[in-house]
């Protein structure tokens, strides 16, 4: 009985992930098809090739936006083919996230202790990226280690 229940939940798990899927590609195809539409319009609009500061944080902005839901949608994969979330992948999503907003904010409009707080934020994820990475480096290090035979003490 306990077999069947998980046997359940696991493909209702599946369906859930796949359904997640379809709708991240949906959404990028249209994020990427407006992308494409506002890089165009802001081309061809007067003057003619040259592109405003605002149309270009507007574009940057919407650029970062598709790379967020392209990493969203690789960690969605790894997570139905490992069922593993790569925690150094979630860091850069949110340094993404968080610098893509910086790009577009209009500092003027925020107070000192707001552009202070969003400096800790991104130092913050920076760390905890760096400490995530060194982590991870360290254990491929000592996987290879004793994959690796030993040399001789000879030399």
């Amino acid at each position: 009985m306990k077999n069947i229940v998980f046997t359940v939940l696991d493909r209702f798990e599946n369906t859930v992930i796949l359904v997640l899927m379809v709708l991240m590609t949906a959404v990028l195809l249209l994020a990427t098809a407006d992308l494409v539409y506002l890089i165009i319009t802001d081309i061809i609009t007067p003057p003619r090739f040259l592109l405003e500061i605002r149309e270009i944080l507007e574009i940057f902005g919407l650029f970062l936006l598709v790379l967020v839901g392209l990493e969203l949608l690789e960690t969605i994969k790894v997570y139905l083919s490992e069922h593993v979330i790569r925690l150094y992948v979630v860091f850069e999503i949110a340094l993404i996230t968080v610098v893509r907003d910086v790009i577009i904010l209009d500092s003027k409009k925020l107070s000192g202790v707001s552009l202070l707080g969003i400096g800790v934020l991104i130092i913050t994820l920076s760390v905890g990226y760096y400490l995530i990475h060194i982590t991870h480096e360290k254990k491929k290090g000592e996987d290879s280690e004793s994959v690796r035979p030993h040399e001789s003490d000879d030399e």
